[in-house]
């Protein structure tokens, strides 16, 4: 594989027309060029084919989309404003590390505001999508003892969805996913490294109950210690001992 078609694949370019479907693949077309070369990283990075620390090359998007080195400049621009990239000293721009403070504010930040989601999704959501909630909660239980991950994060994205949708508040919903994408790869590398499929499963299993006796507050609790990087010290000492120093930034 050439230099320009892995970088294409990193990007996820050669998909640009498969993976946007119905209303999504309109709103795609109306979108500015620079849109799409931003939602494109923006896509590559919270998906893991761009990790912290990789170059991005303006070569491979400058032929993939055909189009000078200007609208990639901008849209580059604007990621490195909302902290997705960071510039070179020679030039260039690389996807953004963090150190471990700032990925430790924001995932407490996360956690914070997914128990925000919770409590207004249980106050909020009818009986039919409690239920509904219910059911995908149960239907996971398979991914978890056949200890398929990543049927886990399928499911866990879809339930954690559901309740985005249910607190009515497409601000909060917002601002959860751009923190979420922001910390993705560190949270599934994690993740990954100490396997816990069973223990969140238990742990989505409290926020249901809460959900289902109506007790928003519960759910809320529930939710926010679910996130929580660190629920006691060993837990959060084996997470940092996990996370590969390549994808921190210097302190």
């Amino acid at each position: 594989m050439g230099v320009r078609q892995a970088s294409a694949v990193r990007f996820g370019l050669h998909a640009r027309g498969s993976a946007q479907g119905g209303g999504d693949d309109r709103r795609w077309q109306t979108m500015k060029i620079s849109e799409q070369i931003r939602a494109r990283i923006e896509d590559s990075i919270s998906a893991g084919r761009l990790l912290p620390g990789d170059p991005i090359d303006e070569s491979a998007l400058a032929g993939e989309f055909d189009v000078s080195r200007t609208p990639i400049r901008e849209a580059l621009l604007q990621l490195q404003a909302q902290g997705w990239l960071s510039s070179q000293p020679r030039g260039g721009m690389i996807v953004a590390k963090m150190t471990l403070q700032q990925l430790l504010s924001l995932w407490e930040l996360l956690s914070e505001l997914e128990g925000v989601a919770a409590r207004l999704a249980c106050e909020r959501m009818s009986d039919a999508q409690v239920q509904a909630l219910r059911r995908l909660h149960e239907s996971s239980l398979s991914v978890v003892q056949a200890d398929d991950l990543a049927g886990w994060q399928h499911a866990n994205g879809a339930f954690h969805e559901l309740i985005y949708q249910g607190a009515r508040n497409p601000y909060l919903r917002q601002e959860v996913l751009r923190i979420r994408f922001r910390t993705g790869v560190y949270r599934r590398h994690a993740f990954a490294a100490l396997g816990h499929l069973q223990t969140s499963f238990d742990q989505h299993q409290r926020v249901v109950e809460a959900f289902m006796q109506r007790r928003a507050d519960a759910a809320a609790a529930q939710m926010t210690d679910h996130m929580r990087p660190g629920r006691d010290a060993r837990s959060l000492n084996d997470f940092v001992v996990n996370l590969p120093a390549a994808l921190l930034a210097a302190a």
